[in-house]
């Protein structure tokens, strides 16, 4: 039997799918079969009428029939990210897989959208290929939203990436509400328990399931959450009839990934806050200053934490129960951000974000358009101290290797 839904969190991430068990197996299997046996005239006969046919639900299937259609293993872990989030949710092959599924079921004609991940924008372009440039209108966040211009749909990216910067979407989601808008939120950066945007108003929930709901870079998938079932159920139908599916494996992946997702994110925010809040520090430290590591490297640090509004946003009962652990500085000049992550021993320098090992990233690799002294920074699993002392001591060499003192490799 799964757990009720009013025990706790970490509860439901460890036993949330205990009904599927069917064997002694502690850990989940993977199933990798892509059909399944049809039942015979007797089990059909010993079932309700349309147990296998016309009362069959995809969201829990009676039977196994072809896995485009559902899958075991994807069906338990569709049922635990369900009810970690809150809402009926389907599992994408990647990300921007689960952006491309909203835009299918919402159709907008007007997408509001500021700034955020490069690949939604991308992925927006594609969309509006597909409906014709001149069908779908590209405004801002805070334009003016209208009735009158067609179906809205207001993209909200919260925390924003790269900087971990908090929006409002109690504020978004009322103004898009006012005139019928459709509020999606792209929640990547703060997974559950951090944050619950439908509890703020947001009608759609995403998450690049890549980051912290994998949590281990070793898989590649997305999801969307929607109020009800009957949007789920379109959704599925989306995914079944465009062949958006995942793989058994990165299934498994996430399954497997969700029973430490509580321990994992309230561990690396807690880090990631306490290293921003002691990066902020250097930027006010006097010219020539070493008193807790070196001044002139970093010319200022983003944070939710160091957000004007920030204690508004974060805190109990707040949109946000801690800071992202993913967040962003920028250098005094372009030869640090390029050396940083070359030279430290604990940051591995690459891409992507929510993984146990701490990332380092000049933006402006994966991103052309980012500022060439922009850092991204994903915290992992490491100790505060260790991951402090290897950033001092590689703020040091890069200015070492900027005065030319030592060779850069």
């Amino acid at each position: 039997m799964a757990p009720s839904p009013k025990v706790g969190f970490a509860t439901r991430a460890t036993h949330g799918d205990e009904e599927y068990i069917v064997g002694p197996e502690v850990a989940p299997n993977i199933s990798l079969s892509t059909t399944f046996r049809h039942p015979s005239p007797d089990e059909i006969a010993a079932q309700k009428p349309g147990h296998y046919t016309s009362e069959w639900d995809p969201s829990e299937p009676s039977r196994d029939i072809y896995s485009r259609y559902t899958q075991p293993t994807l069906t338990r872990s569709e049922k635990v990210l369900s009810s970690l989030i809150g809402a009926p949710t389907t599992l994408y092959p990647s990300g921007i897989a689960a952006a491309f599924a909203i835009l299918l079921l919402v159709r907008p004609d007007v997408i509001a959208v500021t700034g955020g991940y490069h690949g939604c924008h991308a992925s927006f372009e594609v969309y509006r290929q597909m409906r014709g440039a001149d069908n779908v209108k590209i405004i801002k966040l805070d334009d003016e939203y209208s009735r009158d211009a067609g179906k809205l749909l207001v993209w909200l990216e919260t925390p924003l990436n790269p900087t971990g910067e908090i929006r409002s979407i109690e504020e978004y989601s009322k103004k898009a509400h006012a005139v019928g808008g459709v509020v999606a939120v792209d929640s990547t950066f703060a997974p559950p328990p951090v944050q619950d945007p439908f509890k703020w108003g947001a009608d759609i929930v995403m998450h690049s399931a890549t980051k912290y709901f994998g949590g281990h870079s070793d898989t590649l998938t997305g999801t969307v959450s929607v109020r009800d079932k009957a949007q789920w159920l379109q959704l599925w139908h989306n995914r079944t009839y465009t062949g958006a599916n995942p793989g058994s494996m990165e299934s498994w992946l996430i399954l497997r990934s969700l029973r430490t997702l509580p321990l994992r994110i309230t561990r690396q925010a807690t880090t990631a806050t306490a290293l921003a809040q002691w990066l902020a520090s250097l930027t006010r430290a006097a010219p020539g200053s070493t008193l807790d590591g070196p001044s002139g490297v970093i010319e200022e640090v983003w944070h939710g934490t160091l957000q004007k509004n920030a204690s508004t946003l974060i805190g109990e009962g707040k949109q946000m129960s801690l800071g992202s652990a993913c967040f962003a500085f920028s250098t005094t000049k372009p030869i640090y951000a390029e050396w940083l992550g070359h030279v430290l021993k604990l940051f591995v320098p690459a891409t992507s974000l929510g993984g146990v090992e701490s990332l380092i990233e000049q933006r402006s690799v994966s991103d052309p358009g980012a500022d060439p002294r922009l850092i991204r920074l994903s915290i992992g699993l490491e100790d505060f101290e260790d991951l402090k002392a290897d950033l001092i001591a590689g703020f040091a060499k890069v200015i070492e290797i900027e005065q030319g003192k030592v060779s850069k490799l």
